[in-house]
């Protein structure tokens, strides 16, 4: 039995992986701090699924904080850690910048000092598909530079990445990040496209649409995210032998240190995913179209051929089904 430690346990991806996690038989610390970017009673009831469990262990406490970190990782002995507690969203970056700062940076040094002192094993963290920014090569690919981030939700990514490969370098710590690329299904956050269409389309009102519908999402489900990230959490991240700085590769390195996209890769059309929402809820949405967000990028395309080849991940959910689990999961749990 491992013991891991899942940040962010109560949100939408950390809470399938907690639950993965203990039907495996691992032994779970699940750290979350709840705080009110949407809705706690959603964050609780994801808890509650598993909060039973003899080997699930619930901490709240914020990344942020550095004496409570030091002493969890201090008194636990984590063999693994999976980092996906962060300040998400591209659009409330522009509006609360420090609160980025806050979790994905200061929280996230935080955790890589733990994982430093108390030598675990294995740092899997979460990235994002934001780092790509204003690049237009499709699809994209772990191999290309993502040095032009357009939000600071991305721009905190990319640091992250950074910041792991200093101590992958330093201190000799395997760590692993994964850049996932629009993650839907049950139990997902209230701020992101699914839930915002769903509740107003059953609400009579007009839906957003940005980019006047000229929009394309690796839309992926989430029950093949978690598959991913259950075999790059047992694939520790190693050095690359044919690793050289006269020619860097920027997804792999000389230290322990591994990035990947995580990504359906197929892109589908926004117009079509909102038609599989109009599908599934038997209502045709009212529709305001409107110009491109500020942050936002025309389209997302993963290339997973590294994920391929090193942990035989493949995606096998298609945007069919998982919208219809999505609006089944949608009526069930807000009672509509």
């Amino acid at each position: 039995m491992n013991k891991v430690l899942v940040t962010g346990a109560a949100g939408f991806i950390g809470s399938y992986v907690c639950k993965r996690l203990l039907e495996r038989g691992d032994h779970v610390v699940g750290l979350d701090n709840l705080n009110d970017y949407y809705a706690v009673s959603l964050k609780e009831a994801r808890l509650a699924q598993f909060s039973e469990h003899e080997h699930f262990d619930f901490v709240k406490l914020d990344l942020a904080d550095r004496s409570a970190m030091e002493s969890l990782f201090a008194t636990e002995h984590f063999d693994m850690v999976v980092n996906l507690a962060a300040q998400a969203g591209v659009r409330y970056s522009l509006q609360n910048p420090h609160a980025y700062i806050d979790s994905n940076i200061v929280g996230f040094l935080n955790v890589l000092e733990g994982c430093r002192h108390n030598d675990v094993k294995h740092l899997l963290y979460a990235s994002s598909s934001s780092v790509y920014g204003a690049n237009e090569s499709m699809p994209f690919s772990v191999h290309d530079n993502v040095d032009h981030p357009v939000s600071l939700y991305a721009a905190s990514k990319k640091a992250n990445e950074l910041m792991a490969h200093s101590y992958s370098h330093l201190y000799g710590l395997p760590t692993t990040g994964l850049r996932f690329f629009t993650v839907y299904g049950p139990w997902g956050r209230p701020d992101m496209a699914p839930i915002l269409f769903a509740r107003a389309i059953l609400a009579g009102e007009a839906i957003k649409v940005f980019n006047h519908g000229k929009m394309k999402r690796d839309f992926t489900y989430i029950d093949d995210i978690v598959e991913g990230v259950m075999r790059v959490l047992d694939h520790t991240a190693e050095a690359d032998s044919t690793w050289t700085g006269k020619k860097p590769d920027p997804a792999s390195s000389k230290a322990p240190w591994r990035i990947y996209n995580i990504g359906n890769s197929e892109p589908v059309a926004l117009m079509d995913f909102i038609a599989a929402i109009e599908k599934n809820l038997g209502i045709t949405a009212q529709k305001n179209f409107m110009p491109m967000q500020d942050g936002d990028v025309p389209a997302t395309f993963a290339n997973v051929d590294d994920l391929v080849r090193d942990v035989g991940y493949k995606p096998s959910t298609t945007v069919d089904e998982g919208v219809a689990r999505f609006v089944a999961w949608y009526r069930d749990y807000y009672q509509l």
